[in-house]
């Protein structure tokens, strides 16, 4: 599998950010705040906010370089056709990549289940 990380693989435009915040389901990790939501094609694609709070452009950048990465490394676990926001919190500034990965892992654990329980509800209802 591919490696790379093209633009297609990315979330560029504020208004699908908005889409992602405003009707994506949120869950809390150690070094991010990420935001899930199903999107109309069958690429995964990543969008990762860092605030002027977590400090200098060299601490932003790093962060983000970080989470690239990481998604970039495990995106084959993610489920197809949906868009992942991810809101960089202070900590991941002092974090090793093992343990962001490890954070990023468990994320998709919990995203993946609970996609699973909304999909159930829905067939049985029909």
């Amino acid at each position: 599998m591919s490696e790379h990380f093209p633009k297609s693989h990315r979330i560029l435009r504020r208004a699908e950010f908005r889409q992602v915040y405003q009707q994506g389901r949120r869950f809390q990790a150690k070094f991010f705040t990420a935001f899930v939501i199903d999107n109309q094609g069958n690429q995964t694609r990543l969008g990762i906010t860092t605030t002027r709070k977590m400090g200098n452009a060299v601490r932003r950048n790093r962060a983000r370089r970080l989470l690239r990465e990481v998604f970039r490394k495990n995106k084959q676990l993610a489920a197809d056709g949906i868009d992942i926001v991810l809101n960089a919190r202070d900590s991941i500034s002092e974090a090793a990549y093992t343990d962001v990965e490890s954070d990023f892992i468990s994320f998709l654990k919990k995203a993946g289940k609970r996609s699973e329980v909304h999909s159930d509800i829905s067939d049985s209802d029909l």
